[in-house]
């Protein structure tokens, strides 16, 4: 039996749902990858990343406060990527066609894979790791670390 090989993924939460790894704030609002209705949880393979994804969804000149950076172990011999050419045009766009939410809805219906590989629509050429909530592995997820997180103002700036 061979070991299972392991990988850190970064989350930025609000500190009052840091530790809710259901994806209920994804099914309740909906993503760019996901429908309302479907649980995910997002997560990005930086912390840079982790945190110009949480930017990008705040209103300008507003410094989010009361954050926790969470490092996230997950097992990685349960990904599916998605491969970047295999996009429609337009996956990227502030309101992407529903067509990549529905390869995230047919990953969690499969329910083959724990982690689900996208491409970030914020930075090209890094990648966020969607993980589904409801497949059997998702309690081999674990909190590693979780840090008060505080974004540098400069990053807000006008």
């Amino acid at each position: 039996m061979g070991s299972i090989s392991l990988m850190d993924v970064y989350r930025l939460a609000n500190a009052r749902r840091a530790d809710d790894l259901t994806g209920t704030g994804a099914r309740l609002t909906g993503g760019r990858w996901n429908f309302v209705g479907t649980p995910v949880l997002y997560t990005a393979g930086s912390r840079a990343l982790a945190t110009l994804e949480v930017l990008v969804h705040s209103p300008a000149s507003y410094v989010p406060d009361f954050y926790q950076m969470l490092t996230l172990l997950v097992p990685d011999d349960s990904l599916q990527s998605v491969p970047l050419d295999s996009l429609p045009i337009g996956w990227n766009s502030l309101t992407p066609p529903d067509a990549i939410k529905t390869i995230t809805q047919n990953w969690i219906s499969e329910n083959h894979f724990l982690l689900l590989k996208v491409p970030s629509a914020v930075v090209a050429g890094d990648y966020n790791i969607l993980i589904n909530p409801v497949h059997p592995r998702a309690s081999e997820v674990v909190i590693l670390d979780k840090r008060a997180y505080q974004f540098d103002p400069r990053l807000l700036r006008q």
